[in-house]
């Protein structure tokens, strides 16, 4: 069972798009996989369930309330009698092994208590058992479908929750989209991933964490690369103007991100990388813009690759299309789901 996180602190970099679509794809090769919404806004979870409005999903919260990522960290954060447990997950329609722990509007208002617990546990005994809590309730809910895959969807954001998240995480996958925000966003990332490792290490050596009773754990986490989305093509390759920011993110990955993750072993082994194919600048995928497409997928809580002809709604040449487009991205998240489970699989040979 491995947890990917999707993570960038840039917004509008298509995160939850990216972990319904790469989810869909890897449960269509025939694994289980755990989506775990944990922005606040719960785009994936209205996503997933076709939610229009916050009426509806305040009617699954009357109805659900206790199956979802929050009332599940409840136990720890309002020291319950009870333990963690896994939570009940949503099993996504349409497509078999591919399962949702759905989000909740109220999972920041842990955020603060969190940031404390992360900073003063080691003082304060009666936070110790926050830290862990989070990766433990993950594991359960993992563990409770059989889970291959556990992908991570998170808000953008440095704070306490997206720390924890990124700290106990198997791997990583950077969502961009072609822009200088994204260009900042990795030479910040530089930055901050190495000192988010440095504070896991030490929390998972202290004897307070270590002895909880839901332990911080050792940290592992690897970047496995980026995933460049939302440009426009043209004649079979991204048009002028995008491919220039292209060019500039793999740049900045491969000159100013890449040594930074290796001086705090972030990343797998080189020739894991290029045995895969991946380039210098970890791109592992260039996926363009849905364009009309994204509407029906909305319409249909389906991936654009998935959608059926009558999904498409549409006749003669414009059917065409559809269908040509959506072939097409079938094949850009397959081989963007072949790219995560090769290196994942190459690096623990």
């Amino acid at each position: 069972m491995e947890k990917i996180a999707l993570f960038n602190h840039k917004g509008g970099v298509s995160k939850t798009t990216t972990v319904f679509n790469l989810g869909w794809m890897l449960a269509e090769q025939g694994h289980k996989v755990l989506m775990v919404d944990s922005d606040p806004q719960c785009n994936l979870t209205g996503m997933v369930l076709g939610f229009q409005g916050a009426d509806e999903l305040e009617n699954f919260y009357e109805s659900q309330g206790r199956n979802t990522l929050r009332s599940g960290l409840l136990p720890a954060f309002e020291a319950q009698p009870r333990s963690i447990e896994a939570v009940e997950t949503v099993a996504v329609e349409g497509r078999e092994g591919l399962h949702l722990l759905a989000g909740d509007l109220r999972l920041a208002e842990l955020e603060v208590t969190l940031g404390i617990a992360q900073e003063l546990s080691a003082a304060i005994q009666a936070l110790q058992n926050l830290p862990g809590s989070l990766n433990f309730l993950i594991d359960a809910t993992g563990r409770s479908i059989d889970a291959d895959y556990i992908l991570i969807d998170m808000s953008p954001g440095l704070g306490a929750i997206n720390q924890n998240l990124v700290s106990i995480s198997d791997y990583m996958i950077l969502p961009t989209s072609p822009d200088i925000f994204s260009v900042m966003a990795i030479d910040s990332l530089a930055r901050i991933l190495p000192r988010w490792k440095i504070w896991a290490d030490q929390a998972s050596r202290m004897p307070v964490l270590k002895d909880a009773a839901y332990p911080f754990p050792e940290p592992n986490l690897r970047v496995l690369g980026t995933v460049i989305q939302k440009y426009r093509p043209r004649k079979g390759r991204a048009a002028s103007a995008f491919q220039r920011w292209i060019d500039q993110i793999n740049s900045a990955v491969e000159t100013r991100l890449r040594p930074a993750l290796e001086s705090e072993a972030l990343l797998l082994a080189p020739e894991v990388y290029e045995r895969n194919g991946i380039e210098q600048g970890l791109n592992l995928a260039l996926i363009p813009d849905f364009n009309s497409l994204i509407s029906r997928s909305q319409e249909h809580s389906t991936p654009v690759f998935a959608l059926t002809e009558e999904q498409l709604a549409a006749a003669g040449d414009v059917l065409d299309n559809f269908a040509a487009s959506r072939d097409s991205f079938h094949a850009d998240f397959s081989k963007l789901a072949n790219h995560v489970t090769a290196l994942i699989n190459d690096s623990k040979a």
